[in-house]
């Protein structure tokens, strides 16, 4: 009773605008290109840039996209620069967030953008010669770039004021929305109503294998009815088809983060882990498998690495000096914009790349064929 009365205020604001978006008062607006939007319902670790990478791999792959331009729009959480900005593969982190210069990295041929408007962020996106004649777009660094023919929003499945072609929506296996709750009391930061707004559903972060009947049991807790095995569809309680796919996390052979990288440290038999994101136990048990974890380092998510802690780091190494440091992705983007990093450090700094994957072949197809029908 007493979490209704605390929880009551953030789910009656929350409630007043979304009726407000959906009887039309306040207005959303669609971008001129086809959008997919990548998001959720909770705070941080469904995997959101994984998979955005997973839609992008999709669509480069595709002969149908022959052609076609594809862009990424981001907030760029935790970034020091304003309006929208494209990312560039020298850009840094600072500038434009650590998973957009992480996603430009990975593709350099994709536009990487941010933006905290997304509706303005996809007409520059759609429009580049805006950027001339704008006052806001007068502030992009880089402004040559071809317009899109599609664009994947990551992260904006609250940004009612644009309304995607297609809207994607993680929820993490570990952490069902159907038991969680609203902020501050749970990790929900919207309503476990909004699930039925979404066109695909994937639940991510699974184990490789499913048994039929654990599927089935998400869809029924979902309020799934009819699934078609074959469409991989089903109806939710408010009439609508929704799309409903498991996903799970692969993890990739370790790699250098800096030049000076020393790609023997990767045979080690000990590892000194280290990483600054909302959930690293899936790596570390990844890695346990491989190491014998030595040390264990935690910092608050999408942290800004000090010389404080790169000073702690080197501790760290000089008590086990034969131990390779891997962190994540996102850190990674973080940590080599820091001057500060001295070379033994650099020589045995690794990261860990992640992929999502879906469980089944006829999974990736039906995922495959959504997409197709946008272009």
């Amino acid at each position: 009773m007493i979490d209704h009365i605390l929880l009551a205020p953030y789910y009656l604001s929350l409630k007043l605008r979304h009726f407000l978006y959906d009887h039309g008062i306040r207005k959303s607006v669609k971008a001129a290109v086809p959008t997919v939007c990548i998001g959720n319902i909770t705070v941080g670790g469904t995997g959101k840039t994984p998979h955005t990478e997973l839609t992008l791999r999709t669509l480069l792959s595709m002969a149908e996209a022959g052609g076609k331009h594809f862009a990424v729009l981001s907030r760029g959480y935790k970034r020091r620069s304003k309006g929208f900005q494209q990312v560039m593969t020298d850009s840094t982190a600072s500038f434009s967030g650590d998973e957009p210069l992480q996603i430009k990295t990975k593709f350099p041929e994709v536009t990487v953008a941010v933006d905290a408007d997304r509706a303005e962020g996809c007409d520059f996106l759609c429009h580049p010669g805006k950027l001339k004649t704008s006052k806001k777009g007068r502030k992009c660094v880089n402004r040559e770039f071809l317009p899109a023919d599609l664009i994947v929003l990551d992260d904006a499945f609250q940004h009612r004021s644009l309304k995607p072609d297609l809207t994607v929506l993680l929820i993490d296996y570990n952490r069902p929305v159907m038991t969680d709750h609203l902020l501050p009391i749970g990790r929900l930061r919207d309503l476990r109503e909004r699930t039925k707004a979404a066109d695909v559903i994937i639940i991510t972060k699974c184990p490789s294998f499913m048994e039929e009947q654990e599927k089935y049991g998400w869809m029924n807790s979902l309020g799934i009815r009819n699934f078609d095995p074959e469409t991989l569809q089903g109806t939710n309680r408010s009439g609508r088809k929704q799309t409903i796919l498991f996903s799970t996390i692969q993890y990739c052979e370790a790699v250098r983060i800096f030049p000076e990288g020393d790609a023997h440290y990767i045979y080690s038999k000990r590892a000194i882990l280290f990483s600054g994101i909302a959930n690293d136990t899936p790596l570390r048990s990844y890695l346990a498998g491989k190491y014998r974890i030595a040390g264990h380092i935690t910092f608050g998510d999408h942290h800004k690495f000090t010389k404080a802690d790169i000073r702690m780091l080197r501790s760290a190494a000089s008590g086990e000096p034969t131990a390779v440091m891997v962190t994540t992705e996102k850190d990674a983007q973080r940590l080599r914009e820091m001057k500060e990093v001295p070379e033994i450090l650099r020589k045995r700094m690794f990261q860990v790349p992640i992929e999502a994957a879906f469980l089944t072949e006829h999974e990736t197809a039906i995922f495959r064929q959504t997409l197709e029908n946008l272009l």
